[in-house]
C-alpha cells in the first residue's frame, strides 16, 4: 500500500543488539522551532557516559536523547544534556519548555532557552512509583494538563492520574501542580477478564491521552468545559483479535476550586461505559484535536491481523472522538520485527508531523527498536473524505 507520509532518520541506536529507542516525543518550540525527543533503553545502556534512570526498561536504567528542528524537521542538532528519564514528553508553557517523564519518581526538567540545553529533573512527586507513558497533554484556559499513571503494589500496569498546573507557573516547582487521586480500574478490568473482554490473564490500562470535546451537540459534551476525556490503550501480555482493537475510557471533572476527580463516564441511558471499539487500541496511541477541520487525529497501530500488530502504523480521523475513518498508511517496517509503532504526533500549519518508535532489519524486536524516525504528512487535511 502506498503511505501517505515522508519518513527520514532523527536517530540511530548505536547498538541495535542492547540499546534500543523508546518514546518519541514532540512539541513546538519558539520562533517556529521543533523540538523532538527519545529516551534510550535496554541493558547496552551502562556504555552510555552520564547518569541514567533509577529505574527503566532494563536494571541498567534510561537516559533521554532532546533533539531540535529551525527548518521544519530537515535538519536537526542534539541537546548536550542527557536527562535521565524515561517515558518523557514535551510542551511548552509561559516561556519556558518542559520535559515531564519519570524515574521511578515523577520528575521534570525545564529548558529557558528553546530546547537547546535542559535543568537537572527535579522530583514533582516522590512518595509513589511511576511506570507508563503520557499521551496528549491538554492545554485550556491558561492551564496545562497531564496524565500518568501510578503503578500497583504488585503487577505490570498502572492505575491513571491527571495532573494540573497553570501554565505561567514555574512547572518544575511540586507546589505549582495539583494532583487527582489515581482510579483504580482493577474490579472494571477483573470483572471484564471474567466476562471474557479482553481475552488475557492479566489485563490493564497505560499512557492516556487527555482531550476536550468541543462539539456541543456530542453527548458528552460539557459547556463549562471542565471534562477532560481519559483515552487509554488497553494492556495485554498478547495481542488478540479482541484486545488489539480496544481502548478504555474515563473522565476526569474538574471541580469548584480546581480539585481533579476520575471518574467513569455515563451516557445518557444510565449505562458505565469503560472498552470501546479502537483502531489500534492494544498498541499506544495518541490524537490530538484540530479546531481548523473540527476532527480528532489520531496515530495508531493498524491491528487487522495479517502483520504483526507493531510493523504498521497508521493515521486516522474522528468527528466525534468514537468513530474513526483511516486517513491512509504512515508507515510500514520491512519485517515484522522491524516495526513503526509508539507514535506521537504534531500539527504544524498544514501538515501533520510524526515521530515514531521504528526499525530495520538489525532491531532485536517489533518492541525493541534500533530507530527512530521522522514523517511528515503534508495537507493532512485533505485527506478527509466526503
Amino acid at each position: 500500500m502506498k503511505t501517505i507520509a515522508d519518513e527520514t532518520i532523527l536517530f540511530e541506536s548505536p547498538d541495535p543488539a542492547g540499546i534500543y529507542c523508546y518514546s518519541p516525543a514532540l512539541c513546538h518550540g519558539f520562533n517556529g522551532r521543533i523540538i523532538a525527543a527519545l529516551d534510550l533503553g535496554g541493558p547496552g545502556t551502562t556504555a552510555l557516559p552520564g547518569r541514567r534512570s533509577t529505574t527503566g526498561d532494563a536494571a541498567s536504567g534510561n537516559q533521554v536523547r532532546i533533539f531540535f528542528s529551525d527548518d521544519k524537521g530537515n535538519s536537526w542538532r542534539q541537546s548536550s544534556s542527557t536527562p535521565p528519564m524515561l517515558h518523557e514528553n514535551l510542551f511548552q508553557a509561559g516561556n519556558a519548555l518542559y520535559l515531564l517523564g519519570h524515574s521511578g519518581k515523577l520528575v521534570i526538567s525545564r529548558s529557558d532557552d528553546n530546547g537547546a540545553t535542559w535543568s537537572e529533573p527535579v522530583t514533582l512527586e516522590g512518595e509513589h512509583r511511576y511506570q507508563d507513558g503520557v499521551g496528549r497533554i491538554d492545554h485550556w484556559n491558561g492551564r496545562v494538563y497531564a496524565s500518568y499513571g501510578r503503578s500497583f503494589e504488585a503487577g505490570p500496569w498502572s492505575m491513571p492520574m491527571v495532573l494540573s498546573a497553570p501554565e505561567d507557573a514555574d512547572l518544575t516547582r511540586r507546589e505549582s501542580w495539583t494532583f487527582s487521586d489515581p482510579f483504580d480500574p482493577r474490579p472494571i478490568l477483573e470483572a471484564a477478564r471474567a466476562g471474557g473482554i479482553p481475552s488475557c490473564i492479566h489485563p490493564g490500562v497505560i499512557e492516556a491521552n487527555l482531550v476536550r470535546i468541543h462539539d456541543p451537540g456530542h453527548e458528552f459534551y460539557d459547556p463549562e468545559m471542565k471534562t477532560l476525556m481519559i483515552l487509554m490503550r488497553t494492556a495485554a501480555e498478547r495481542i488478540s483479535p479482541v484486545s488489539g482493537n480496544l481502548a478504555a475510557m474515563l473522565r476526569c471533572v474538574e471541580k469548584p476550586g480546581g480539585k481533579l476527580v476520575i471518574e467513569r463516564v455515563v451516557n445518557r441511558e444510565g449505562f458505565r461505559l469503560f472498552y470501546l471499539p479502537w483502531p489500534g487500541g492494544g498498541i499506544k496511541f495518541y490524537l490530538d484535536y484540530d479546531p481548523e477541520s473540527r476532527f480528532y487525529w489520531m496515530v495508531a497501530s493498524e491491528i487487522d491481523g495479517r502483520y504483526n500488530p507493531r510493523r504498521r502504523l497508521g493515521l486516522y480521523y474522528s468527528a466525534d472522538l468514537f468513530n474513526w475513518t483511516s486517513a491512509g498508511l504512515i508507515a510500514a517496517g520491512p519485517a515484522d520485527h522491524a516495526a513503526r509503532n509508539y507514535a506521537t504526533l504534531l500539527i504544524d500549519g498544514s501538515d501533520l508531523l510524526v515521530l515514531a518508535r521504528s526499525g530495520d532489519l538489525r532491531a532485536r524486536s517489533d518492541h525493541d527498536n534500533n530507530l527512530t524516525t521522522f514523517h511528515r504528512i503534508r495537507d493532512f487535511r485533505k485527506l478527509v473524505t466526503e
